[in-house]
């Protein structure tokens, strides 16, 4: 039999325990326990979802990794074709972790209307372009259809459709510059079949998406000229690793290039955000971590006798700590458990019903993601515990100082 823990459970079961003096302190520390695990969960759930996010509309409109030609142009227009007859397209034979290798060409414009107009690049998908990511921001209408021999429909950003006063389905004019400065511009018209929302600004300000062909056409390129691809992988964590055996597999007339080197300054920007979590989990463990200090010391103070009696009857000094240390760990577990349904319940509500907006001019999302996974829930909940735990180990120490014979004669 585990007497320890028996009379810890007796403790905690008892009337006396429950209105004696320690009781607020008693509180007061299972509340510390659980606003440390709720801010912690929040703190950890806020962001993983802006990473999560801001990577995942990143990839949606650039992918993983882009393939291009070595050449001097740094801007989103395709200015050199490369032939779509290459080793790795449709598929990397050798390369593993790879979703989908797509085709893209890019080619700069201008929206006119009556009264306004509007700077854009119509960035060119063919039917192998995967529209997992994009769909969540496909606010109205559908993605144009590839099965046509020549496809009219392109989708338009919300922020365009605003700023230039269009609707669904309607016709609009663009303007296209030709690539030598001796020929005239080219007019084409187009029909808006979807209307998106990222909330991502650098790409709603001015992204069109439509038919490959439409800007082959454009820029006098044949059916095997493309401005690049653009390769998926299955995990964004093996974005560097999987970058470099992309550029040592292709041809040596060609760049790979992540979105984390194109892209360098919002990716720097969402790392900072794992520093701010771990500082904020170091202070709420520490804050937890001094309050059950106290409340253990108060425990342990405000039973002097009956540590006095245990000694007397032959108790060590290791077995009455583990009382306390059971005592104390069910307190842990007490503000764990009411911080988790507090904090799991915060965040599906922002989950489900996204109470909590922001400015996507700052953020590049309209409103605050949230994303938890099991393992970190658990990852937290343990690592609260233990290191609580521990910290308690060293003020347990204080029982070896009471003398059972002194203890006694005041009880």
């Amino acid at each position: 039999m585990n007497y320890e823990l028996f009379i810890a459970k007796r403790i905690i079961a008892g009337k006396k325990y429950k209105n004696s003096i320690s009781s607020p302190i008693i509180k007061i520390a299972i509340t510390a326990i659980a606003l440390g695990i709720i801010i912690m969960l929040i703190a950890v759930a806020t962001a993983s979802g802006l990473q999560t996010k801001i990577r995942d509309k990143m990839a949606g409109f650039k992918g993983h990794v882009q393939i291009v030609n070595y050449d001097n142009n740094n801007s989103d227009v395709s200015t050199t074709p490369i032939n779509i007859e290459q080793d790795f397209y449709p598929k990397f034979e050798n390369i593993e972790g790879i979703k989908n290798v797509q085709i893209f060409a890019s080619k700069g414009g201008i929206i006119r209307t009556n009264t306004d107009f509007e700077g854009i690049v119509f960035k060119g998908v063919s039917s192998d372009y995967d529209w997992s990511l994009f769909k969540e921001y496909l606010i109205a209408g559908a993605v144009p259809n590839f099965d046509q021999s020549r496809t009219k429909e392109v989708l338009l950003s919300q922020t365009i459709m605003n700023r230039l006063q269009l609707k669904l389905n309607d016709t609009i004019a663009a303007t296209f510059l030709k690539t030598t400065s001796s020929k005239l511009p080219s007019n084409r018209k187009y029909s808006i079949c979807g209307i998106y929302n990222s909330g991502f600004a650098p790409f709603d300000k001015n992204m069109m998406i439509g038919d490959i062909r439409e800007v082959q056409r454009l820029n006098k390129w044949t059916e095997n000229q493309v401005g690049g691809f653009e390769v998926l992988l299955n995990n964004f964590d093996d974005i560097e690793e999987k970058s470099e055996q992309i550029y040592r597999d292709i041809s040596g007339t060609l760049n790979a290039n992540s979105i984390t080197n194109l892209y360098p300054t919002v990716f720097e920007w969402i790392k900072l955000f794992d520093n701010n979590v771990w500082f904020i989990i170091g202070i709420m463990i520490l804050i937890a971590g001094i309050n059950m200090i106290t409340a253990l010391l108060v425990l342990i103070l405000e039973r002097v006798q009956m540590i006095g009696i245990l000694k007397a009857l032959g108790s060590h000094n290791a077995s009455i700590r583990k009382i306390f240390l059971y005592n104390a760990s069910f307190l842990i577990l007490k503000g764990l458990f009411w911080g988790n349904i507090i904090g799991l319940s915060i965040i599906g509500v922002q989950y489900f019903f996204k109470v909590i907006t922001l400015n996507p001019e700052t953020y590049y999302v309209a409103v605050m993601p949230v994303h938890l996974s099991i393992g970190v829930i658990l990852a937290l909940n343990i690592g609260t515990l233990v290191l609580c735990f521990l910290m308690l180990i060293i003020p347990s120490y204080i029982i070896t100082k009471i003398n059972p014979s002194k203890s006694i004669k005041f009880a």
